[in-house]
């Protein structure tokens, strides 16, 4: 008995899906072989076709074997690619030839294997970056950024520079990751402003991708404008002219733009000007007159201000020297000056000095003293004077005598070594100070003569009767000149008294028939000088009888008392008359007596006055009271004796 076989078994597979992994480089045409369906009908109803769902990578190809079975291959007919396409879901499905027809199915996952088949690519060839020149460390620059279409290691990309300069590896820093890079040195506008940097992306498997960043530098003001002198004139005359050109220098900035923009200028107070030439010249000159004694050197300071912000300054001093003109004559503190100089001198004496101060310096400075010419009395001032060229020192050339000069004037001038020369001078008034080198001098009584002076006194006088009075003088001036008298040594001291500044002789007590009939007065004088010099003179005194008391009387009265009563004064008169009728009559007498006899041995001669005329080298002063001598206001009524007698 025959059994036939009905269509009632599906065609299975072992699985529900199958998963395959191909390679993306696989070539074309390659076969897959895929699992065979079960189908435990036979014959017709058994498994006769497989059918893939449609896409265009994947077809199928079924083989069948001597013995009936079939084989399924896939087979790849157009590449791969993973970065396209990763993965396929593909239906395989297993179809019998029974009616009805039945069908099984088994999904096919295929996953695409990569290979290193993509370069890493940046989003773009060239990146531009700005950074400024003052940024810090460790600032972001930039951040490049690859992308690898491949998968796994084949897309983990890094970073790092390529080709790249040393100073590149000095300033940047690449993360090789994440493809950032830090600022790592210091920036600076004026040595760079910019940089490029090829940057290199490499992947996994060994491929690189290249990118250029470019980075510019911003400029910050950062520079302080610089000032270069390029001359100078120092040191500079102080008579130059004006506009004349004392320096020229230019103002720089390193930095751009407004940064490097830079105004300039100097101090309102000064004799100089600045000027702007052309670009960043500047030149500074002279704008009013200069003077070295007022202002010896300018320390010029030129401020120079950019134009950035905040706004940068840097000054540059410039040191001046004035040089020096010979513009100043030597000038004395005074036009005049006094010095004084003692009578008696050492010649080569130095008696004072001049000094002149030139505000020039140096050679301008250096100042000489000479004498002008001049006359002192009746000789030339050079013989009594000289300076000193150098110090200015005045010396005595001889000994001078107060009672010849007194005083006189010279004329010192001074001449700096400038050239031109300039000159001053100063008037210098020479006072000689007297000294005690004269002893005084008796006018009366006169001791140059041979004759003994002789004084009468009546031998009835009262005590305090004006014997005489006894004059000197003293050729020195001041307290040298002032007189003292003593009475050093007398025949009878207790009879005689006189007086120490007027030099009055008068009788201390009155005389009597005991008294010796001539008395000696010996009299010093002494001048107040230091140390004191004296004279001396020998007076005689000569009591006498006859003389009448009206005559007595008109002898002690005063001026004052003629003057309080007129009857007084006329009995005066004629008892002057009387007396001197007696005084002729004896002087006749006593010549014809002396013509008698004729005897050698006696010598009759008048009385000399009392106040003899005064010798030529006096000086005009000896009648001053203070010198010793007669006062002019004291009133003195002088009584002539019969006769002087020769003893």
């Amino acid at each position: 008995m025959k059994i036939e076989d009905v269509n009632d078994n599906t065609p299975k597979f072992s699985k529900d899906k199958f998963n395959l992994e191909i390679p993306e480089n696989v070539p074309i045409n390659t076969q897959f072989l895929l699992e065979s369906a079960q189908d435990e009908d036979l014959g017709e109803n058994s498994i006769q076709n497989y059918t893939l769902s449609p896409n265009e990578h994947f077809r199928l190809y079924v083989k069948s074997n001597k013995d009936g079975r079939k084989y399924v291959h896939l087979v790849l007919q157009k590449p791969l690619d993973r970065e396209n396409n990763s993965h396929f879901g593909l239906t395989l499905m297993a179809a019998d030839g029974g009616v009805p027809q039945r069908t099984g199915t088994v999904q096919i996952n295929i996953d695409v294997l990569d290979n290193n088949d993509n370069f890493p690519l940046f989003t773009q060839p060239e990146y531009k970056a700005r950074l400024k020149e003052n940024s810090p460390q460790g600032t972001l620059v930039f951040k490049v950024e690859a992308t690898d279409l491949d998968f796994g290691s084949n897309a983990q990309i890094t970073y790092s520079f390529h080709q790249a300069p040393e100073k590149i590896y000095s300033f940047f820093h690449l993360n090789e990751i994440n493809g950032e890079i830090t600022l790592s040195g210091q920036l600076d506008y004026e040595k760079e402003t910019s940089y490029d940097m090829n940057i290199r992306a490499t992947d996994g498997g060994g491929l690189s991708g290249h990118c250029k960043v470019l980075v510019e530098i911003e400029d910050v003001n950062d520079n302080v404008p610089e000032v270069s002198v390029i001359s100078i004139t120092s040191p500079l005359a102080e008579d130059s002219p004006l506009e004349t050109l004392v320096t020229l220098f230019s103002v720089t900035d390193q930095d751009s733009g407004d940064n490097g923009r830079t105004m300039c200028s100097v101090e309102t107070n000064l004799p100089f000007a600045l000027k702007h030439t052309m670009d960043n010249y500047y030149q500074l000159a002279v704008q009013s007159p200069l003077d070295r004694e007022k202002v010896s050197e300018y320390n010029i300071t030129i401020t120079a201000i950019d134009r950035g912000s905040p706004r940068l300054t840097s000054t540059r001093i410039i040191n001046v020297q004035i040089s020096d003109v010979n513009d100043n004559p030597p000038v004395f503190e005074t036009s005049s000056c006094e010095m004084q100089v003692r009578e008696n001198n050492i010649p080569g004496l130095l008696i004072g000095s001049v000094r002149a101060a030139d505000l020039d310096i140096e050679t301008n400075a250096k100042v000489t003293y000479s004498l002008l010419p001049g006359k002192v009395t009746d000789g030339p001032v050079a013989s009594y004077i000289s300076v000193n060229s150098e110090s200015g020192n005045l010396y005595a050339l001889r000994s001078l005598d107060y009672e010849q000069i007194k005083d006189f004037k010279v004329t010192v001038r001074a001449t700096d070594g400038g050239s031109p020369p300039l000159s001053s001078e100063v008037t210098v008034r020479v006072i000689v100070i007297d000294e005690n080198d004269n002893a005084p001098f008796f006018l009366y009584p006169l001791q140059n003569s041979t004759s003994p002076c002789n004084e009468l006194v009546p031998k009835s006088v009262e005590a305090g009767y004006l014997v005489t009075k006894v004059v000197a003088v003293d050729g020195d001036s001041g307290q040298n000149s002032w007189l003292s008298y003593e009475l050093l040594k007398a025949t009878d001291p207790g009879l005689f008294s006189l007086g120490a500044q007027n030099g009055e002789v008068r009788t201390r007590r009155a005389l009597s028939e005991r008294d010796t009939s001539k008395q000696r007065l010996l009299i010093v004088v002494r001048d107040n000088g230091l140390p004191p010099q004296s004279s001396t003179a020998m007076l005689h005194v000569l009591p006498v009888g006859g003389f009448s008391d009206p005559y007595m009387k008109a002898v002690e009265v005063s001026k004052e008392e003629q003057e309080e009563d007129g009857t007084l004064t006329l009995y005066l008169v004629i008892c002057l008359a009387a007396v001197s009728f007696v005084f002729l009559v004896c002087i006749v007498s006593f010549a014809a007596i002396k013509i008698c006899r004729r005897d050698p041995r006696e010598s009759f001669i008048a009385a000399p006055p009392h106040f003899p005329p005064a010798r030529p080298d006096i000086p005009e002063n000896g009648g001053d009271s203070q010198s010793g001598s007669l006062s002019r206001s004291y009133h003195y009524d002088v009584c002539l004796t019969g006769q002087s007698i020769t003893l």
